[in-house]
């Protein structure tokens, strides 16, 4: 639910109100928020820019994700684990966001998001800016977030409780849920010859450690993925993926990913869609409790853990825009 009241001179009012759910289960979503997904009251100025506050997405989630697969065909394309938030598996609640107006191509975002911890200000703040830019068929991005873990320790050891919502949902990284930060660096470009259009992207995602945390160096994945797709008809889009992952620090495992998909307009709010990943992982992570285990499969932020080092994962459904 959105809406926006004009205020004259090119000045609005904006609200929105996004939940999110399981459509198979009717299962809230987002921690069983009521407005998990999106809820942020702002201004808009087509001169000035826009600055909304509540709870919402980061920069990297706007200005870089558009140009990556999970743009037109979703999640199963996205990093093993949503590791960099590559499928905006999190939010920032308590937080501020300017998004400044289109400059000859270029655009930039800058959020900020209270801890809202008395006399801590640091802990469990979040911040985060990235920058795009469009010219014809090229288009560039690439942002920067860092969010502190709070300052919440049970029997000695780290819990999330940051203005950020975690990203520690499965088997790749869950070893790594008592982390201090987490900090994602994010870039990719994409470009467009007729009807096809090709991309690349890149992330370096780090999970810090102190002596709260089960692990004690920093976790470092490295991630590349690149894809092509191709306007086979005015209703038809085919797309293939590639993604590799790599861990280092207290772990080292390596994870390779291929995904394919395609999608039909029914119309211009209706669409049929279908998509298919393979996922092979390799070497040894950690599990919650700290200790080397088998590196083990998950394919993109579906939460599914393989219980081996290989998943293939196949996901049909309809999306209806409103």
């Amino acid at each position: 639910m959105r809406g926006t009241e004009d205020l004259g001179s090119g000045l609005a009012a904006i609200f929105q109100l996004e939940n999110g759910f399981n459509v198979g289960t009717g299962v809230a979503g987002q921690g069983q928020r009521e407005f998990g997904r999106k809820a942020i009251v702002g201004l808009a100025s087509n001169t000035w820019g826009t600055l909304t506050l509540g709870r919402q997405y980061d920069p990297l989630v706007d200005l870089v994700q558009p140009l990556t697969q999970d743009g037109p065909f979703g999640g199963i394309f996205g990093t093993p684990g949503d590791l960099d938030n590559y499928d905006n598996s999190l939010r920032v609640s308590n937080s501020v966001k300017y998004t400044s107006p289109v400059f000859a191509g270029l655009q930039f975002e800058a959020l900020y998001g209270l801890g809202g911890v008395a006399g801590a200000s640091g802990s469990g703040q979040t911040y985060s800016f990235g920058a795009a830019y469009a010219n014809g068929p090229l288009a560039l991005a690439a942002g920067y977030f860092f969010a502190n873990g709070g300052n919440t320790v049970t029997n000695g050891v780290r819990t999330w409780t940051s203005s950020s919502d975690s990203l520690f949902n499965t088997v790749i990284n869950q070893g790594f849920a008592s982390a201090n930060s987490i900090q994602i660096v994010r870039a990719g470009g994409s470009y467009a010859i007729g009807a096809l259009s090709f991309g690349l992207a890149y992330s370096n995602t780090q999970y810090g450690s102190d002596s709260f945390s089960t692990f004690h160096q920093t976790a470092k994945f490295n991630n590349g993925s690149a894809f092509v797709n191709y306007q086979v008809t005015s209703a038809l889009r085919a797309g293939v993926g590639y993604n590799y992952t790599s861990l280092t620090g207290p772990a080292s495992a390596h994870y390779n990913q291929v995904d394919v998909g395609g999608d039909y307009a029914l119309s211009k709010r209706t669409e049929l869609y279908a998509l298919a990943g393979w996922q092979q992982a390799s070497g040894h992570t950690l599990n919650a409790k700290g200790a080397a285990v088998d590196a083990q499969a998950s394919i993109g932020d579906f939460g599914v853990n393989s219980g081996t080092d290989t998943q293939a994962l196949a996901v049909v459904g309809i999306r209806h825009k409103f």
